[in-house]
């Protein structure tokens, strides 16, 4: 891509991002709930959520979806959450039932296990929950820019859905040869 279209692609990057961001910020709390609600009821019925036994999640941030009661519906299951270590995710075993103990703010005010927490094996993930910005039917995702997803992403195997609320599930965006393909999107209203 010639440098004055991936500075363009770039600029429209930044300005959708902006754009979804201020949308998703003016969602009312009853409404954000009951969305949360409904995407944790699709994800928990879904066969691929059902089957996994390692799942990679994320604490919701800056009005992102909400799947706390998810991972208290099932706290069986080996629940990983991302760490930022410079510039990459180290994902870490947190105990749902001692999830407050074992969970602090970190890197840009997100939670994030304590660096004390053991290691998720990354071979043994079998389902990753990727938050974004938005998403496109396409499988690519509008994150916040910093690209830690982008690079943890190739190392998993399993499946990769993007997790968004429906407003935010668009036909397409515009993406960059480094930008990871996910497998799929969930919505509070589809799952595809």
């Amino acid at each position: 891509m010639p440098p004055d279209q991936k500075q363009q692609q770039k600029q429209i990057k930044k300005q959708l991002r902006k754009q979804f961001l201020t949308s998703r910020t003016q969602i009312d709390l009853e409404t954000w709930q009951l969305k949360n609600q409904r995407l944790c009821d699709r994800l928990s019925n879904w066969q691929v959520f059902r089957q996994a036994q390692t799942v990679l999640a994320f604490t919701s941030f800056r009005q992102e979806p909400d799947l706390q009661c998810l991972w208290q519906k099932f706290p069986d299951k080996v629940w990983g959450f991302p760490r930022c270590i410079g510039q990459n995710l180290i994902w870490h075993h947190v105990p749902i039932l001692q999830f407050d103990r074992t969970m602090r703010s970190g890197a840009y005010g997100i939670l994030e296990p304590f660096p004390e927490q053991p290691l998720v094996e990354i071979p043994q993930v079998d389902l990753i929950l990727v938050p974004a910005v938005a998403c496109d039917r396409l499988g690519y995702r509008l994150g916040y820019g910093g690209g830690y997803y982008d690079r943890c992403l190739p190392s998993i195997q399993g499946y990769k859905s993007g997790i968004v609320f429906h407003e935010f599930y668009i036909d397409q965006l515009p993406h960059d040869p480094w930008d990871i393909q996910l497998d799929g999107v969930i919505t509070d209203l589809e799952l595809t």
